[in-house]
């Protein structure tokens, strides 16, 4: 497996925007080990929507990865479509034009799954990228992440400005976002199941049918993705980042399950949506243009995964959500 290269990042500025945040942090990380000098963009100090502020949080940098964005689960999406495309349009438009402008020698900016066709072939190919609409509840977020594409290939014409834009899978592991209701699947499920079976409860209902298909990327193995991406990849053109393997969420919610220790029934609300039918990538691009396999399997992830929430979140999480259905407050 290729590994960052240290003799390439030490002594390299390096700004990481949403670098406080799930994948942000493990990038921040990996980066510091193999000696660059990380500064971290946040949204209370750099608000990327305006200008000036983009051009302050990046002056200085020589390579900058772009990873800042609103973004939620499906729920999340449902009430949220006009701040998604907004905010993360202007965003990353504002990135690019002020890398630019800032003398940044190379920028990374993470896409999104979401930006694939809604009935898009499994496994995808970033070929199929621009042969329909999106999913419905994920439009919003992945057409304004898509653009970003056409903002690197824009850019590299005109101006010879250096920008790849990997089209990352959906992540998960610690540091995820574990909200019941704006979450990813992952962190919902299992937050979900650990409630049950703190609870005592013989019945875990899931959204939708169970039937749709997902593709999950463990979070360190996406970081190392982006690393690579900085160091090997020099073309606009997408590419695929993830594992390549495909899982029902059914069949996830069953592992998790098993992870959590709960031993119920899982019953499917399919008054819910499902969003998109099937994701799984074709990630033979990202294995020759940069040298990046997935090295976490699902099932060794979501064990990390699990195991992380219990020790650093469960109990606190647990008491906020009793203490707002009762109305009282919590002691966490």
């Amino acid at each position: 497996m290729r590994q960052p290269n240290g003799a390439f990042w030490a002594g390299k500025s390096v700004v990481v925007t949403g670098g406080a945040g799930f994948v942000g942090g493990a990038l921040v990380r990996d980066l510091k080990q193999v000696g660059a000098e990380v500064r971290v963009v946040r949204s209370a100090q750099h608000d990327l929507r305006d200008p000036a502020a983009a051009r302050a949080a990046l002056d200085g940098a020589q390579y900058v990865f772009h990873l800042a964005a609103n973004v939620g689960g499906i729920g999340y999406n449902r009430r949220n479509p006009a701040p998604l495309v907004y905010d993360n349009m202007v965003m990353a438009a504002n990135v690019f034009e002020q890398a630019r402008q800032a003398g940044v020698s190379k920028l990374v900016s993470a896409c999104t799954v979401c930006a694939y066709p809604k009935f898009t072939p499994t496994p995808f190919s970033e070929d199929e990228l621009w042969n329909g609409y999106p999913e419905e509840t994920n439009a919003p977020y992945g057409l304004a992440k898509k653009m970003m594409i056409v903002l690197s290939d824009a850019y590299r014409r005109q101006y010879e400005f250096d920008s790849v834009v990997p089209m990352v899978v959906n992540l998960y592991g610690p540091r995820d976002h574990f909200s019941l209701e704006d979450s990813h699947v992952i962190p919902a499920m299992i937050r979900k199941f650990h409630e049950a079976v703190v609870d005592g409860l013989e019945e875990v209902v899931m959204w939708g049918s169970g039937k749709p298909s997902r593709e999950f990327l463990y979070v360190d193995d996406a970081a190392r993705a982006l690393a690579l991406a900085a160091e090997h990849l020099q073309t606009s053109e997408p590419v695929n980042v993830g594992t390549g393997l495909e899982t029902s969420i059914a069949e996830l919610a069953h592992t998790i399950a098993r992870h959590t220790g709960f031993e119920g029934r899982i019953e499917w609300d399919t008054s819910k949506p499902d969003g998109q039918p099937s994701r799984c990538l074709d990630v033979s691009r990202a294995r020759e243009q940069m040298g990046f396999a997935a090295e976490i399997d699902l099932e060794e992830g979501l064990r990390r995964t699990v195991e992380w929430y219990r020790e650093h979140v469960a109990d606190e999480e647990l008491q906020a959500s009793r203490a707002e259905a009762t109305g009282s407050p919590s002691r966490a």
